[in-house]
């Protein structure tokens, strides 16, 4: 039995009252036709083969049938990181995540619940890749550069996998695992934008819309239960036999976390609505309101928070899209705020 395992974090906020409380077949690597090849070396795909899953679009992509095995590996804790954006929990809750990947005996799994795409959907805004890879690429280069900290790469398994009846992409690289799940970004207010025809988790939520489809065509959702049982599987999946359990998420308090963005606030929504059963530490971090509290990262901590979103944007830029560092990186930089439930 490994030892049981703390994850450092930085400087809560007040509680005020809240309780502290089968077989597997490889098949050939093949990646979306739109990333580049450079962004995805050394990859092998393991998929289970057994019963059909929803449509996918990207033909390149090879289609998985199940939710991938265990891994067969002992873990002391697994910590789960939701996020709407592939930046988020860069900005807003590391190095916490730094820290939890530098322990191998954590499993960490990242969930990016929107595409990040700004209401261009599968689109490139006149660059040479579509916005959501160049994302989804900073977020992948910026976990194995968390993982990959003290060793040399090692290979990656990525490929579609379903939970629930939805395919959803997956990869798994050392002690991590991430998902995308490429539904359409929001927008702030959570009304969507009209390259995406409006649709929004919030909108799902509010049951405004029936269905809300993923950009790239890979699955259809029929309605806000269907997403948050598909949350759930891959909660199950993930966890597995380990009893240590934590789950970070957006901060739902409004007096703590004012303004926040729509689709922060539904990530926290369905990734709590899909553990309400779960007993697991609750983590709760402040979003764009952390930029008007006072630095409270030491210089060490502060190091950690800024590699990991300097690699994240170095690898936007590797796929043609614009990067803000000077205002994210003063503004959230030196910040990381949260509060803890305990089960």
């Amino acid at each position: 039995m490994l030892p049981s395992v703390s994850v450092a974090t930085s400087t809560p906020l007040p509680l005020r009252g809240v309780a502290h409380r089968r077989g597997l077949i490889h098949v050939k690597a093949s990646l979306d036709q739109t990333r580049t090849e450079a962004s995805r070396r050394r990859v092998t795909t393991r998929i289970a083969d057994t019963d059909g899953i929803g449509k996918c679009q990207d033909n390149d992509m090879p289609e998985s049938r199940s939710a991938p095995d265990w891994d067969g590996r002992s873990y002391a804790k697994v910590s789960f990181y939701f996020a709407a954006h592939q930046d988020d929990w860069q900005l807003f809750m590391n190095p916490s995540a730094f820290e939890a990947v530098s322990n191998a005996a954590n499993k960490v799994a990242f969930v990016h619940v929107t595409a990040g795409d700004a209401g261009l959907g599968t689109g490139t805004g006149g660059r040479k890749q579509p916005l959501y890879l160049a994302r989804e690429n900073g977020a992948e280069a910026a976990i194995r550069f968390m993982a990959d900290a003290d060793g040399f790469p090692v290979d990656q398994t990525a490929a579609r996998a379903s939970f629930n009846g939805h395919a959803i992409y997956r990869v798994s690289y050392r002690n991590t695992v991430t998902y995308f799940l490429r539904l359409p970004d929001g927008d702030g207010t959570g009304a969507g934008y009209p390259g995406t025809h409006y649709q929004s988790l919030k909108r799902l939520a509010g049951r405004d819309i029936e269905t809300l489809e993923a950009i790239d065509g890979s699955t259809v959702y029929g309605g806000w239960a269907d997403l948050v049982a598909t949350v759930r599987a891959i909660l199950d999946f993930e966890r597995g036999p380990v009893s240590s359990v934590q789950l970070h998420v957006p901060e739902t308090d409004s007096r703590r976390n004012p303004d926040d963005h729509s689709d922060h606030l539904m990530t926290a929504k369905v990734a709590l609505d899909a553990a309400s059963a779960l007993a697991a530490r609750r983590v709760y971090h402040v979003g764009y309101a952390s930029a008007g509290l006072p630095e409270n990262l030491s210089g060490r901590r502060r190091d950690m928070k800024c590699a990991v979103y300097a690699v994240t944007l170095a690898g936007v830029l590797a796929l043609d899209h614009r990067i803000a560092w000077p205002h994210y990186a003063e503004a959230f930089g030196g910040r990381t705020y949260f509060r803890v439930e305990e089960p």
